[in-house]
């Protein structure tokens, strides 16, 4: 197996755009929600209008291009890593004693969501920070998720994928280093808490998986009320992606592989769910950036392989208590909150907990200025 690390540069085919195109253009929608002009459109899904509005910008308005420039000015790389190859961003910091950081993304994420943050975080100077907040950034794509492999055999769950990103930090030369993540991110930052300490730094975790104490459970603060409530909704009416794509991801991939106007439903919808904003997910993120998200999965074919990571990995969560040093930051519309209280269950050396007033599940992208703000704050202590 080689170990070397490769520049990489997307480069999207003519013919592929316009493959795009046409099909956006021959979509056949369905008929509209039955709930269309009542206070809850989207209790059904995404509405029609809103669909065909985006899907109408993304056939002749959206510049591919543009985003593919964007991210080729970032360096890029790709490396083999238990027989899988890896894709990653690494921006070196200016500062010589920056911290090495590696940050996850989730579903339906990808590295698209940390483009906003990469300059603030590597080069804080330049973007009216302190220069002893500066880190060296590595962003991974997932396997099976973006310009990484797809794993062509079972196995490639939190576990492996964790002690692949030892492996990648190590082979960059990192012996010492922070990790960062939301969503599946969380999982595996926690993975790397819980089962590779010897060099990390510390963890950061905007959305912490801690089980709520019982013990608690007669003195319920407001937020844990809120918290609790908040689980009881996902539970009701917001996981039917997670059980298809735990039980079922193969079925799923026919249909989303083929139709970009149901990869992008199947997608965007969860940006309307888990975001702070306030009906539309376009009043935090553009309806470019969020297509720019979204291409990351077409362009790549991979709703079936990132499916799989919920396959893969609902069958052993690993909620083992982690020692290293933890920071947490509680974004008001995160799907799973926790309480400090709660949090310090898990988290033996809890340095960092914030409950923040504004904010979701995507919180890079939503609100990058304060992500980083919570980064430099968090891992303050742990340099």
């Amino acid at each position: 197996m080689s170990t070397d690390i490769v520049p990489f540069t997307i480069a999207v085919s003519d013919t592929e755009l316009e493959d795009l195109r046409s099909r956006l253009r021959h979509t056949r929608w369905p008929d509209a929600e039955t709930v269309a002009g009542t206070d809850e459109p989207w209790s059904q899904g995404m509405p029609l209008h809103f669909a065909q509005e985006l899907v109408e910008h993304w056939a002749s308005g959206y510049d591919w291009r543009a985003t593919e420039t964007r991210l080729n000015g970032f360096d890029q790389f790709r490396t083999e890593i238990d027989g899988l190859g890896i894709h990653f961003l690494h921006v070196r910091s200016p500062e010589p004693n920056a911290l090495p950081l590696i940050i996850t993304h989730g579903w339906p994420g990808s590295v698209v969501e940390f483009l906003k943050v990469i300059g603030p975080l590597t080069d804080p100077a330049s973007h009216g920070g302190d220069p002893a907040d500066a880190f060296h950034v590595v962003c991974p794509s997932l396997p099976g998720f973006g310009w990484s492999d797809k794993p062509d055999h079972t196995g490639w769950g939190i576990p492996r994928i964790a002690a692949a990103w030892e492996q990648l930090m190590l082979r960059l030369g990192y012996d010492r280093f922070a990790a960062q993540g939301g969503d599946w991110g969380s999982m595996v930052t926690a993975a790397l808490g819980a089962g590779h300490p010897d060099h990390l730094a510390g963890i950061h975790l905007n959305m912490p998986i801690v089980i709520p104490d019982p013990n608690t459970m007669d003195s319920l603060t407001e937020a844990e009320l809120s918290a609790l409530a908040g689980f009881d909704h996902y539970q009701q009416w917001d996981n039917g992606y997670s059980t298809q794509q735990s039980t079922r991801p193969q079925t799923l991939g026919y249909g989303l592989a083929d139709s970009p106007s149901g990869q992008m439903a199947w997608i965007v919808e969860k940006f309307w769910a888990w975001c702070d904003c306030d009906g539309d997910p376009r009043n935090v993120i553009s309806a470019d950036e969020l297509l720019d998200n979204v291409m990351a999965y077409w362009l790549t074919n991979s709703a079936a392989s990132s499916a799989r990571l919920y396959w893969e990995s609902f069958k052993d969560l690993d909620l083992r208590e982690i020692a290293v040093p933890v920071g947490c930051s509680i974004f008001p519309k995160e799907i799973f909150r926790t309480s400090r209280r709660w949090a310090e269950q898990r988290f033996s050396d809890l340095r960092h907990f914030n409950e923040l007033e504004r904010g979701g599940h995507f919180a890079a992208f939503e609100q990058p200025e304060l992500y980083v703000s919570e980064l430099r704050d968090a891992f303050r202590s742990m340099r």
